[in-house]
């Protein structure tokens, strides 16, 4: 984690300091050496240049308003496609502390939401491993290296590509296209049930309605914890497509939240629709109430205890969101899987999120992408290889004084369609 808030200034005609500062033997000893004066002039004048013309964006890295190095983007072509090659340096006493990381994950965002350019790349030097490693967690992959003239020597780089590319899913055809429409819930497909077997399918069962152009999972005012003895006050209404756990007073169950876990009530095993790669996508409503939450959030189906990791296309807090837009929770959580790492950001989604929108993830066994309404916004370059259930659910957080907010309720995520598509 960055000790202090990373921000980014644009750079301005009083900046030649700071290319001056990074003109050392040591930020530049992946570089072929330092540059001259008039060679580091000749650079302030061309970031401002290109600058002005719309052709690169470049900037003051800034740790609580501080300079601590720079960072930009500018047009090239990758094999013959537009593209932004990003760069960055951060100085040495501030190395190792994540600046670097949070600046890039900050330029991604706004390349992103430029969205003239579908391809982010990045040429680091072969031994610059920092770099390197940095490329990696932010999603780049790997294609290859090269090396080309550069100061006087020659300069041998990894070729890290980012590709931000839009969810194009014309000409596949869905393995589970659910939109709701027979009236009644397909127990085919659907388990309405809550990690029974932490509880109790009483207690556990989801409370919905099938309308004539959605699901509605509800949570009323009459609707009691699901667990109070392992979760709480907390309250949720919730599907999933699969159903594992170990005998009564075991501990073998699926998504083990917390330690000290027993299975209450034995449950038979449910094998409904477990996607193993390709794209999953839901169409929904989120909720705005500070006590509400939404979430799609597909889990191993955990009959080896490791495969138990979690894709988290959308989770979404009612206190997140406000007249313009709101913070859409995507990323991998490893819950207990020692194989995966947590990778997961809120990304800021403009317009109204209690309107319907598209949330999507691409899984293949090398990286996961997510989308919202079929914009790129995140790439997770982690191997989940084990099939996993779906995971459609509204919450209720108890409040800390113990009310509630019964004149809002009922609490009601609307699902228009639920839809998953092979790997090709």
């Amino acid at each position: 984690m960055t000790d202090g808030t990373v921000t980014l200034a644009a750079w301005g005609p009083d900046d030649l300091p700071l290319l001056e500062r990074a003109n050392t033997p040591e930020m530049t000893a992946h570089l072929g050496g330092p540059e001259t004066p008039a060679q580091l002039e000749e650079r302030q004048q061309r970031y401002l240049r290109l600058a002005a013309a719309g052709e690169a964006a470049m900037y003051r890295i800034e740790l609580d308003g501080e300079p601590v190095g720079g960072i930009g983007y500018w047009q090239v072509e990758h094999e013959d496609t537009p593209a932004w090659e990003t760069g960055w340096n951060v100085f040495p006493e501030w190395q190792g502390r994540g600046v670097a990381r949070e600046a890039l994950r900050l330029i991604v965002r706004e390349v992103a939401a430029r969205g003239d350019r579908d391809l982010l790349v990045a040429y680091p030097g072969v031994d610059n491993p920092p770099s390197n490693a940095l490329c990696r967690a932010a999603g780049f992959a790997h294609r290859g290296s090269g090396t080309e003239p550069w100061r006087g020597s020659e300069l041998t780089f990894n070729i890290w590509v980012l590709d931000m590319s839009p969810l194009d899913l014309d000409g596949h055809a869905p393995d589970l296209d659910e939109r709701f429409g027979e009236g009644v819930l397909d127990e085919k497909v659907w388990w309405p049930y809550y990690l029974a077997h932490w509880s109790s399918r009483e207690a556990a069962a989801a409370r919905y309605s099938i309308a004539p152009d959605a699901l509605e999972l509800r949570i009323d005012a009459d609707t009691l914890p699901w667990s109070p003895e392992f979760d709480g006050g907390n309250r949720v209404s919730h599907l999933q497509t699969g159903q594992f756990s170990g005998p009564l007073g075991g501990s073998i169950g699926q998504h083990r939240f917390r330690d000290g876990l027993v299975v209450r009530e034995a449950q038979p095993e449910r094998r409904l629709h477990l996607p193993r790669f390709g794209v999953i996508e839901v169409r929904m409503a989120a909720v705005r109430h500070p006590d509400a939450m939404v979430a799609l959030w597909p889990i191993g189906f955990e009959d080896r205890p490791e495969d138990c990791g979690e894709i988290c296309i959308a989770e979404i807090f009612g206190s997140e969101i406000d007249d313009d837009g709101g913070w859409v929770g995507v990323g991998v959580k490893p819950q207990r899987d020692p194989r995966l790492r947590l990778d997961f950001e809120k990304v800021r989604v403009e317009g109204d999120l209690t309107a319907m929108h598209d949330y999507a993830v691409q899984w293949s066994p090398e990286e996961v992408r997510f989308f919202i309404d079929h914009r790129w916004v995140k790439t997770v370059p982690q191997t989940i290889d084990y099939p996993m259930q779906l995971m459609l659910d509204i919450y209720e957080f108890p409040r800390a004084d113990g009310t509630r907010d019964t004149a809002a309720l009922p609490h009601l995520l609307r699902v228009e369609r639920v839809r998953t598509f092979p790997q090709v």
